[in-house]
């Protein structure tokens, strides 16, 4: 399988999981790697940040794939494909539809930010 197939399947996969997260079908460690992962996929904060070159789009190719390959791993195969379905459209133009999934990302991004500000100051 190729680079670009691989990419449009974890860009169809990445909904999918997210659904699965929400689905009471999935088992609870199924549910904890579907959070982690799309908390990854949405965070703006990387492993590795992005401007440092080659290294920070390495963690991009290889975590989160592997995340949601986890992931996918500890679904019923049922409610994944039932999953996958339901997310059939829901990403348009390559961004989500409902902006507002990002928001409890943001809110812990902002906690860790505030208590990490607390400990310096």
């Amino acid at each position: 399988m190729t680079l670009k197939k691989r990419a449009a399947g974890l860009r169809r996969d990445i909904p999918a999981v997210y659904l699965a997260l929400k689905s009471k079908e999935s088992p609870a460690i199924a549910r904890i790697a579907a959070g982690l992962s799309v908390a990854y996929a949405l965070s703006p904060i990387d492993l590795i940040p992005d401007f440092i070159p080659v290294l920070g789009y390495l963690d991009d190719l290889i975590v989160l794939p592997a995340l949601v390959a986890l992931t996918i791993h500890l679904i019923p195969a049922e409610t994944f494909a039932r999953c996958r379905e339901e997310a059939s459209g829901m990403w348009e133009g390559g961004a989500p539809k409902k902006w507002y999934f990002a928001l409890p990302v943001a809110a812990v991004w902002l906690l860790l930010l505030r208590a990490v500000l607390r400990a310096i100051l």
